[in-house]
């Protein structure tokens, strides 16, 4: 992987952050008068509706067969268990618990690659990665509550979505990310119908609903299909701890769209976020540095 590879995944990793906090935002402010599993499914329709038209015009309509490919299917019900988990998880805990349980995603992402993969890691990678952890735990500011068994489903979350971010590796090279994607919409969008069918009282939406849902569609394409390119782009190491800018991107939602005010302790987390995530770039920058001068030598 080149630098300006890996420069490509942070980016990609960032632009993923920000866009989900997007599509929470939205599905947030729609449950409110929705139920979640109904939620999901307005999501998932507006989402498809928007990938859909894309993958066609860019003529990759000969590759949606590739969606039954093992790899892109396991890689779907990872993201299902991730989504599920957290929506019901977001019933019973303050958002900021939550917040704070999922921010393990990129260490069982590490520690997943270095087990499975055979990836290395090394200390002062893992130290950062701590640090980026405190960081979080900073923002989030978790509370007594995430004790309570329903941190269990926030604990799943983060093991789906790891899940999901490890097997992105193993997806076929030649497979358009754009495909992938309507693969992960799709197959969430089903599930999320027969939930909602089964278990939940349906609720006929407005047109504010539908607006917000329409919005939280397209965003939610795009931030599955940066963080997928995140992971094709660079190794896991690289990308792995910039989703801890999900955090950072939740306050400055929090403070637009709802008001909330981040206290001195949740800036100090930003910056020790913003701080351990600038190290991860330098370290790798002088790791592949040194790489290039054994080489030559």
């Amino acid at each position: 992987m080149t630098v300006h590879s890996n420069l490509r995944g942070i980016l990609a990793m960032l632009g993923a952050t920000g866009t989900f906090v997007a599509n929470d935002s939205c599905m947030k402010l729609a449950m409110a008068e929705v139920p979640p599993l109904e939620v999901l499914v307005l999501r998932g329709i507006s989402a498809c509706l928007w990938c859909l038209p894309i993958l066609l015009f860019l003529g990759h309509a000969k590759d949606l067969p590739r969606i039954f490919n093992p790899w892109i299917l396991l890689r779907c019900f990872s993201e299902v268990v991730a989504i599920l988990c957290f929506i019901f998880a977001l019933q019973h805990m303050p958002i900021g618990d939550l917040t704070a349980l999922v921010q393990i995603t990129p260490f069982l992402v590490l520690i997943g690659v270095r087990i499975i993969w055979g990836d290395r890691i090394g200390p002062l990678r893992l130290l950062l990665i701590a640090l980026g952890i405190c960081g979080a735990l900073l923002v989030a500011q978790p509370g007594s509550s995430t004790a309570s068994p329903f941190a269990l489903f926030g604990f799943a979350t983060a093991v789906g979505a790891a899940g999901r971010d490890i097997i992105s590796r193993k997806v076929p090279a030649d497979v358009p990310a754009l495909v992938v994607t309507f693969a992960v919409l799709l197959i969430v969008m089903l599930c999320a119908t027969a939930g909602s069918v089964l278990f939940e009282r349906q609720v006929m939406p407005s047109w504010r609903h539908a607006g917000l849902m329409t919005i939280a569609g397209f965003f939610l394409m795009c931030g599955h299909l940066l963080i997928f390119l995140a992971y094709r782009y660079a190794p896991a190491r690289v990308v792995a701890p910039f989703s801890y800018g999900f955090a950072v991107w939740a306050v400055i939602a929090g403070f637009v769209l709802f008001g909330d005010v981040p206290n001195a302790l949740a800036l100090a987390g930003m910056g020790l976020i913003v701080l351990s995530g600038l190290a991860v770039i330098l370290f790798d920058g002088r790791t592949r540095q040194g790489e290039v001068r054994r080489a030559s030598s």
